[in-house]
């Protein structure tokens, strides 16, 4: 009768951890390089960040559940909560300041327990500036989210959705197929 009980060579300590994000959210996320930030991102944050993808400044990460497809921009300021699960598909464009939320609380929960819901982006999908996209929130290639919109429930695939609560109002047209590749300098618009 055998049994393996050791220990796993590394196991990092919870403080250690929170160090991990602390440094990316106020040190490496200021550095003006795409590949520092996304190398921090992939080897430290063990977050997976598939090729091209774009991660700018001033945006802050929480959780351990993260992923950005190929050539999606993370514009600046975005909040992105990996802690119930995040995954962006590729080639989606998220703008300005926006909040991308994973975990909530159970409101009927006499001990206000926190509760994992997933937050999946599709493929080609365009969030405006100041967009909330809450826990458990499904959003469908090729849809277009409105500045400033809340995002309460699932958004169908090409379909563009604005307010709060964000309201279907239009669909975009079908077939999305760009190639996104932005890169400007620092924390401008300005393209190289």
């Amino acid at each position: 009768m055998t049994s393996d009980t050791r220990r796993p060579f590394f196991r990092p300590k919870p403080w250690l951890v929170a160090c991990a994000y602390y440094l990316f959210n106020h040190v490496v996320t200021a550095i003006p390089s795409y590949r520092a930030r996304a190398a921090y991102l992939r080897l430290v944050l063990k977050y997976r960040i598939a090729g091209g993808a774009a991660v700018h400044m001033g945006c802050t990460v929480t959780g351990r559940k993260l992923s950005i497809g190929a050539r999606s921009v993370i514009n600046r300021n975005c909040r992105l909560d990996g802690r119930g699960g995040l995954t962006i598909g590729s080639d989606t464009s998220i703008s300005p300041e926006c909040c991308l939320l994973s975990l909530t609380h159970e409101v009927h929960d006499p001990a206000f327990g926190a509760v994992a819901k997933p937050t999946s982006i599709g493929d080609h999908v365009w969030i405006g500036a100041r967009a909330l996209i809450l826990p458990g929130v499904t959003i469908g290639d090729g849809a277009v989210v409105g500045a400033g919109a809340v995002v309460t429930r699932d958004v169908p695939p090409s379909a563009i959705v604005a307010g709060n609560p964000a309201r279907r109002i239009g669909d975009r047209a079908p077939g999305m197929n760009y190639r996104l590749a932005y890169f400007p300098w620092f924390d401008t618009d300005e393209q190289p």
